[in-house]
């Protein structure tokens, strides 16, 4: 059997991280639940349902109630019956859209700082191996030099989906800032 990679065991992995499973952990759970709230507001019939878009298109927004203003393309409706028209409604639009990208900048930071948690954890993890008396025998220094990468390897394992996540998110907030422009230009076209 000589040759052959055992797989690495969570306990072991785990094990390996210390002090840095606690951050990490944080982490992981911080960004699966930014990414899933996230998702979950950026659903197009939340953000700029069909209903909405139609009675614009059909020069009926006029008859869009008070009620219709959770959503985003509701509230700009509302903001063009109190009259914001131009430049005015554009940025009532931006600011929506800022409001749809709210918790992008703490998935961007874990995606950032994830891998970073992982290398310190290695550095720490590599630092503790070395005795003030010398170097320990190769099988110790086997070991732990693999239990210290056990960090980085969770740093990446936490950094790489979220960094899928994030892109994905973006995406969406791309398609829905379509779906606003066009929402914008139709109200400038809608009759008074």
């Amino acid at each position: 059997m000589e040759g052959r990679v055992q797989p690495v065991s969570v306990n072991t992995l785990l094990e390996g991280a210390g002090i840095f499973i606690w951050p990490l952990g944080v982490c992981s759970v911080l960004v699966v639940f930014l990414v899933l709230e996230r998702a979950l507001a950026l659903m197009p019939g939340k953000v700029a349902p069909d209903a909405v878009l139609k009675l614009v298109r059909e020069g009926r927004a006029k008859e869009l109630n008070s009620e219709s203003a959770d959503s985003a393309a509701g509230r700009l409706v509302l903001r063009w019956k109190e009259g914001a028209t131009g430049e005015v409604l554009k940025a009532y639009a931006r600011a929506e859209l800022v409001r749809l990208q709210r918790g992008f900048f703490l998935i961007d930071s874990i995606v950032a700082a994830a891998p970073l948690l992982g290398l310190l954890g290695t550095v720490t993890g590599l630092a503790t191996l070395f005795p003030a008396q010398g170097l320990p025998d190769s099988q110790t220094l086997t070991r732990g030099v693999g239990l210290a990468l056990s960090t980085t390897m969770i740093g990446l394992c936490i950094a790489i989906p979220a960094l899928l996540g994030a892109n994905w998110l973006g995406r969406r907030v791309e398609v829905l800032s379509s779906r606003l422009d066009v929402l914008v230009e139709g109200l400038e076209k809608n009759p008074r």
